[in-house]
């Protein structure tokens, strides 16, 4: 009977032996952790040191853990514990981030997009890699901006060619251009992370089998949520089988929702198109969008709902649900099929098909652009659904206000604002086909004198149970 209890107790003693080994203190690597000393090659260490025994916990304790760039490997964890906060050193003359690596397509696709080792954390080809809170990553020396300066880097995280891949229970604060580039990514969570950045929040890129849940992203200079298809991997590959759920964006002033002080002192984005702040599908679409499903959101104080296509990418099979929005300044609904074909020569131009938008409720809305479907002449935009749509516009303009004639801009990059102010006062229709309108109700806070839907070029346009501040205009 000892002997036996001996047993038992030399294999818990073994047990918690390898436990404690698959476990690596940054600070046993020389970590300081006082936010000055340059700690990434002390954590590149932690990381190649567990890779080197097939993978494990890279525990990164309370502290400040100034860094350049901190470089993934497969099979590991990297844990910032509560307290803990990677900060993105500033370049200095002989210290910086990795350098871009060459891509020969950079011309379809911004430089930031097109490159991957400029970044805080970075890896490329890797599997079974999760990075998690409840510490925080604050990339306080990353520039927003398309910097191809050697040592400068402009994102947070960024991952390429990847699969099974986690990021949760984080905190993210001004993270250059983007706070998540994935781009190739496979099998992707992303669960519980509050970002609040001065550009783009998660760029999602050529990605399959992704799920962003229950995060809050605040990005009043960029998009909030963006799904692309963009040419940086040198072929066309789509983002597909993706779930949006349970999140909120907004356009507060950068660092105040983190901080919880709700600021909105800083009225315009860099493009001068007030806050941002949205999820959106596009720009960048050389490749497609399939299968993509968005539920139980939030937008407040940002642009509206934006699915757009203009190089070449087919996006089919969406559905939206469950949406509320409060404060947009511009169009609440914006699908545009466009012709920009920042692709390879001879790329066939794109499509948008089965749409379904359902159960949105979007309050103080812009109404200069009211809401618009917009394909291009050649280009059309086809069945489409929208159900249970409740849009309440500030009003306020006269039918003269709007031209007579709306440009096409088939080529420019896809904003409501590129069209000037609309003619409808609720949806313009252009170059669709196989649009079905019910249950939608519109609240106009000031009286606006322009028709309720204008249509061109659309063909099979339905309406049942239309509603203008609660008087039916159509029957079935």
């Amino acid at each position: 009977m000892k002997k036996s209890i001996a047993l038992i107790c030399l294999f818990l003693g073994l047990g918690i032996l390898n436990a404690q080994a698959d476990t690596y203190n940054v600070k046993d690597f020389g970590a300081v952790g006082d936010g000055i000393h340059i700690d990434s090659e002390a954590i590149n260490q932690a990381i190649q040191t567990a890779a080197a025994q097939g993978g494990g916990t890279v525990h990164i304790p309370a502290g400040a853990y100034a860094c350049y760039s901190i470089r993934l490997a497969s099979h590991i964890h990297l844990h910032l514990e509560q307290g803990a906060t990677i900060v993105g050193a500033f370049p200095t003359e002989t210290q910086g981030y990795d350098s871009p690596e060459p891509n020969e397509h950079t011309a379809y696709q911004d430089f930031g997009h097109s490159h991957w080792k400029n970044s805080l954390l970075w890896g490329i080809g890797l599997e079974d890699i999760t990075i998690s809170g409840p510490g925080t990553i604050y990339g306080k020396g990353l520039t927003r901006e398309e910097s191809r300066l050697d040592g400068v880097g402009n994102k947070a995280i960024s991952l390429k060619d990847c699969k099974n891949v986690t990021i949760k229970d984080l905190n993210m604060l001004h993270c250059g251009h983007f706070a998540l580039l994935a781009t190739g990514v496979d099998n992707l969570t992303v669960y519980n992370v509050k970002a609040d950045t001065n550009r783009d929040g998660f760029d999602i890129d050529c990605c399959r089998n992704v799920r962003i849940h229950a995060c809050s992203v605040n990005t009043p200079w960029d998009d909030a949520i963006v799904l692309k298809a963009s040419y940086a991997l040198g072929k066309f590959k789509d983002t597909e089988n993706v779930t949006i759920s349970d999140c909120y964006v907004s356009g507060y002033d950068r660092g105040t929702m983190l901080n919880a002080t709700w600021e909105l002192d800083e009225p315009q984005a860099p493009d001068h198109g007030f806050r941002t702040g949205r999820i959106k599908i596009g720009t960048e679409s050389s490749g497609g969008f399939r299968n993509i499903a968005i539920t139980n959101c939030i937008f407040e104080h940002c642009r509206g709902l934006a699915l757009e296509t203009v190089d070449g990418g087919r996006l089919e099979d969406i559905v939206i649900s469950n949406i509320t929005m409060r404060d947009i300044v511009n169009a609440g609904i914006f699908l545009r099929l466009g012709a920009r074909m920042r692709s390879p020569e001879g790329t066939p131009a794109g499509s948008m098909k089965r749409i379904r938008i359902s159960h949105v409720n979007a309050y103080n809305v812009d109404s200069r652009y009211a809401s618009i479907i917009s394909g291009v002449p050649g280009g059309i935009i086809e069945d489409v659904t929208l159900t249970d749509i409740n849009l309440y516009y500030k009003g306020g303009y006269r039918a003269e206000d709007a031209p007579s004639i709306v440009p096409e801009q088939e080529k420019a990059y896809p904003e409501p604002w590129m069209f000037g102010t609309i003619p409808a006062k609720g949806f313009y229709i252009r170059h669709a086909k196989n649009v079905f309108f019910n249950q939608i109700n519109f609240y106009f806070e000031q009286p606006d004198e322009r028709p309720l839907f204008v249509t061109d070029d659309a063909e099979n346009i339905l309406y049942r149970d239309i509603r203008v501040d609660g008087r039916l205009l159509e029957k079935e």
